[in-house]
């Protein structure tokens, strides 16, 4: 009788339960708090009133401009300032008259005046000045004042790729010989030139990546550029393509220039053959400013002055039209064909592009890629978008084998016309 008894009061219990009380409450507040979690938090908590504290008293400083708030301006004394203090004027420091001594002089050249033998400022130091290089100079003893950098064109500093790319070498499917050969050329200089030194060899300086349109030329120049932390500079064929005479190969001076400042840097020419076709006379002279382009790269790549720690890639899917002297070892040493991608590379290009894709399993790449001959890397990627749109056509969340078998017929049967492919076979 009685276990029945203590049931039923159990059963009475779950019913109505009895409210905790303080000691319950403090016990389940201290699950899952460490030894410090309190002193922890109120830590944190003082932090947060000091740095409201801070900024309340000190208004915000950066705002949106990157101006400070306008109650701390002070435009009088700024104006006054900007009084007193004259512009300089652009000069260039052409010789050092008995340098590292006290009395050393400068002769300078300013533009359109005159030539002066002049001083030094307060704020420059005399190991800051070197012969040739652009200084400011004040309006009234064409002291020198400030040094300046050597003038370079904005649009060729905007050519410098700032944040990497995010593709990395196993984004580039089937370009397995392809890759090592780049690296090669690239990567072990950088890491590894020891190497080089105890062979005695210089490493290689170019490469040439040719091949039919989309088969990742320009990918596998991304991946390169994520890989290494020199310094990237992109330049596209058509830009050094202008309007005045002279100023494609400035542009192409001026860039190689910045990349000699650097420490190790790569140079990236895409659809190189805009600038770089072999060289004929027309008879209208229409061809020449773009001559002089590439044969200022030729110059650059090779010439009277060292070339330095400079990399040059170059892509282009009409090699037959570039210039031999642009060709020739020494400037392009290398040059790495990028074919059409065999069946298994195929496979592992649309592994590549379905690793995001929401598809059924068990789908046979293998016989996509059978189905996708003389295809190229983007045919491929085409071929896995159409799938995704055929899936959202139907209103699936999935994509299955059957939207790619339609894709496959839609992107490689129907718009082969427009391949570029076997044009690119006859012409080289």
């Amino acid at each position: 009788m009685a276990p029945e008894k203590d049931i039923e009061d159990e059963i009475r219990d779950e019913k109505n339960p009895r409210p905790l009380d303080e000691d319950d409450i403090a016990l389940l507040k201290t699950y899952g708090l460490g030894p410090y979690s309190t002193s922890i938090k109120k830590a944190e908590k003082e932090i947060k009133e000091m740095a409201k504290k801070v900024n309340d008293l000190c208004g915000i400083k950066e705002s949106d401009t990157g101006l400070a708030a306008p109650s701390q301006w002070d435009l009088v004394s700024d104006k006054q300032m900007m009084q007193e203090e004259q512009p300089l004027q652009v000069a260039r420091c052409t010789k050092i008259i008995s340098p590292n001594s006290e009395d050393a002089k400068y002769v300078i050249n300013v533009k359109q005046i005159a030539k002066f033998v002049v001083g030094l400022g307060d704020k420059v130091s005399p190991t800051d000045i070197e012969e040739g290089m652009r200084v400011g100079v004040d309006r009234n003893k064409y002291q020198i004042q400030i040094p300046l950098p050597p003038k370079i064109d904005p649009s060729v500093t905007m050519m410098t790729v700032e944040e990497k790319p995010d593709v990395t070498y196993n984004d580039v499917g089937g370009c397995k010989e392809q890759i090592e050969k780049m690296r090669e050329v690239v990567e072990l200089p950088m890491l590894h030139p020891e190497k080089f030194v105890k062979l005695g060899i210089d490493p290689p300086k170019g490469v040439l990546c040719y091949g039919p349109p989309g088969t990742g030329k320009t990918l596998l120049a991304r991946a390169v550029a994520n890989r290494t932390d020199a310094c990237f500079i992109r330049v596209i064929g058509s830009e050094l393509v202008q309007k005045y005479v002279g100023e494609g190969a400035r542009m192409v001076r001026e860039l190689f220039q910045m990349a000699r400042s650097k420490k190790a840097c790569i140079v990236f020419f895409d659809e190189v053959d805009a600038i770089g076709g072999a060289r004929f006379d027309d008879g209208v002279g229409g061809d020449n400013e773009v001559q002089r382009t590439m044969l200022e790269i030729v110059n650059q790549l090779d010439g009277f002055d060292a070339r330095g720690n400079i990399k040059v890639l170059m892509a282009t899917n009409r090699p037959d039209t570039l210039d031999p002297a642009l060709l020739r070892p020494g400037r392009l040493d290398r040059k790495v064909e990028f074919g059409l991608p065999d069946m298994e590379s195929r496979t592992q290009i649309f592994k590549i592009h379905t690793r995001t894709m929401n598809c059924e399993r068990d789908i046979r790449f293998e016989l996509l890629a059978r189905l996708c001959p003389n295809s190229t890397g983007a045919d491929i990627r085409s071929v896995c978008t159409e799938a995704g749109m055929f899936a959202i056509r139907a209103r699936r969340k999935t994509v299955t084998e059957k939207d790619f078998l339609d894709a496959v017929n839609k992107v490689i049967k129907g718009y082969q016309k427009f391949s570029a492919t076997p044009k690119y076979m006859v012409y080289n």
